[in-house]
């Protein structure tokens, strides 16, 4: 393995080259719960005032700037779109992030579509994987990586799942779905059948999360339904012309769960682990502890059915409980038509919160987490509700992109068909960025940049630091249109950026719970499998600190129970943190 950073293990203290010394100190607990927030940490005091953990953010301006083209970036996502309206079109198409060769750049796996009925894929587009030349660069290395798959691709997952140090790649198909395995030398094997992870029903989003805590890395595939491009079921429109069917004219299928041996090889357990609810249209998965107990649970969007979330009884068995944990359907009691999930504690209570995209006519909602995973539909109150009436959504990702400690979010929309000769609906849609100023979301698009004044067919985000400058960039998948590279242009304040290196717990710390503090300042974030749609991102968590320069102090929980602490840590660089040696400076 190369590496082309120099790490420095820390140990009682080291001369920070950009700065004062840092002084972190480790410290080992046996596996404890996390402390749970009460249910009424909230945003507001009684009188309306904000608690000291919610200072007004500063204000500042979100940008960012298309640079796909000028990187090197030349890919355009086929959808196979036709006049026979197949439904797999509608939806299609994802992106992730991973450093094939550990050189610290970030490279970008883009799936690929193509006509679906076709017999001979040799004549179809394939898959690509662009390797990263140091944020200046983007170079196509599909033919030398072995990485070409010639199915029609939806999404992508991506992730460590032998812990051997190199991410493997899961590719979500409409067919059936591919593993390839990290050789460790650049290259690629196809290890679908030996993994013994079979699955042939129409798959959208995959998340990797330890499920049942044996340090190995799960897989949660979310299937759509029964539809098969090569016999597909006739839906015809008002004037007798094939339209793209509605969920409701499909029947659900069950989505899978290959459980983890440690041995390479996955047993697919989701009905007898309870991770199959009715009614599954499922497009959307997040991994994470919800109701931090320390363990994993597992929430899936459906489209036009109610979502799921599945409680983790802290035996690897799980309990749907989504509506009765208040996250199943809008707060007016509708299901909607949920595809992408973002994820993260926008309010700053300690609990993570979601945000699930939707239909046209239809906002997105904001589930605000209350504490111990008892979720309210916030939408109306944060000022989300109207922006989005006019937009379908899709991939999505709640982010500091500032860095001035609120969470920001990134929509990426676009209609899943041309209706605009029927009924005037708009088909490509500008995206949306929306700031929260501790009360309120706000959005900021307008001033964002040139990509949001341009409209697309918005479906697959995945968020990266491609050029590590310490902001979070985007990319964003666009059907039968370039893909976008989102280069970060953003003010920012001060920053820490955190890669994870498990040892007892899986490798790429999937799971792992940070909390900063800095003064009365205090984040929490968790490293969550999945999010956003059909997607994966930098295996990184991100904190903004906005103006205050002093060192920081980090807790950080792994999904062994193992917990360190590192006092005085100084601000603006990246940092790896190893379960096993402590923190390692990049």
């Amino acid at each position: 393995m190369s590496v082309a950073v120099t790490l420095m293990l820390i140990g009682s203290g080291c001369q920070d080259a950009a700065g004062p010394t840092t002084t972190p100190s480790q410290t080992v607990s046996v596996p404890v719960p996390a402390p749970a927030p009460s249910l009424t940490d909230g945003l507001l005091t009684p009188d309306g005032a904000r608690p000291d953990n919610h200072p007004a953010p500063t204000s500042s301006v979100i940008r960012f700037e298309e640079t796909a083209y000028k990187v090197g970036i030349d890919f355009v996502y086929d959808n196979g779109y036709s006049e026979k309206r197949l439904m797999p079109a509608a939806t299609s198409g994802g992106c992730g992030w991973i450093d094939i060769d550990h050189d610290g750049w970030w490279d970008l796996y883009l799936v690929q579509g193509g006509d679906m009925q076709a017999v001979d894929w040799s004549s179809q587009p394939h898959d690509q994987l662009f390797r990263n030349r140091r944020g200046q660069q983007f170079q196509n290395a599909t033919a030398s990586t072995g990485v070409v798959d010639t199915g029609y691709g939806h999404g992508v997952t991506i992730a460590d799942l032998d812990n051997d140090g190199f991410d493997d790649i899961y590719i979500s198909t409409v067919g059936s779905d591919v593993l390839y395995r990290n050789l460790g030398d650049g290259t690629f094997q196809n290890s679908t059948r030996a993994a013994g992870m079979s699955n042939s029903k129409w798959a959208a989003s995959a998340a990797w999360g330890d499920l049942d805590a044996d340090g190995n890395l799960d897989l949660y595939v979310c299937n759509y339904v029964d539809y098969d491009p090569h016999n597909p079921i006739a839906c015809i429109g008002e004037e007798g012309q094939p339209v793209t069917c509605h969920p409701r004219d499909v029947s659900d299928v069950p989505n899978v769960c290959f459980m983890n041996q440690g041995d390479l090889t996955f047993v697919e357990a989701a009905d007898s682990r309870g991770l199959n609810g009715p009614g599954s249209k499922s497009l959307g998965v997040v991994i994470a502890d919800f109701d931090r107990d320390s363990d994993a649970d597992v929430y899936v969007a459906n489209d036009t059915e109610r979502n799921h979330l599945f409680v983790n009884g802290g035996d690897g068995n799980f309990t749907e409980s989504g509506t009765a944990r208040g996250c199943a359907m809008s707060g007016l009691g509708h299901h909607q038509a949920s595809m992408g999930v973002a994820f993260g504690d926008y309010d700053r209570n300690e609990s993570p919160d979601l945000y699930v995209t939707h239909f046209i006519d239809d906002s997105n909602t904001m589930y605000q987490n209350l504490g111990m995973a008892a979720f309210t539909d916030a939408t109306r109150d944060t000022a989300l509700h109207h922006p989005t009436l006019p937009h379908l959504a899709f991939g999505t990702v709640m982010a500091d992109f500032d860095s001035n400690g609120w969470l920001d979010l990134f929509v990426s929309n676009g209609h899943i068909d041309d209706w605009r000769s029927q009924t005037g609906a708009p088909w490509k849609m500008t995206a949306q960025v929306f700031q929260y100023d501790g009360r309120q979301w706000h959005e900021a698009s307008a001033d964002a940049g040139d990509y949001f004044k341009s409209e697309w067919l918005g479906r697959g985000v995945a968020s990266c630091d491609f050029d590590n400058d310490g902001d979070m960039d985007l990319a964003v998948l666009h059907q039968n249109d370039r893909l976008a590279l989102l280069e970060n242009e953003s003010p920012q304040g001060h920053w820490l950026r955190i890669q994870f290196i498990g040892n007892v717990s899986n490798r790429n710390g999937i799971g792992v719970e940070v909390i900063v503090k800095q003064g009365e300042l205090k984040l929490v974030q968790q490293m969550a499998g999945g999010t956003s749609y059909c997607s994966s991102h930098q295996m990184n968590l991100f904190f903004g600190l906005a103006q205050s320069p002093e060192p920081c102090e980090l807790t950080i929980r792994w999904p062994s129970g193992h917990q360190q602490t590192f006092a005085r840590l100084s601000l603006d660089q990246p940092y790896v943190l190893s379960e096993k040696h402590g923190l390692v400076e990049l």
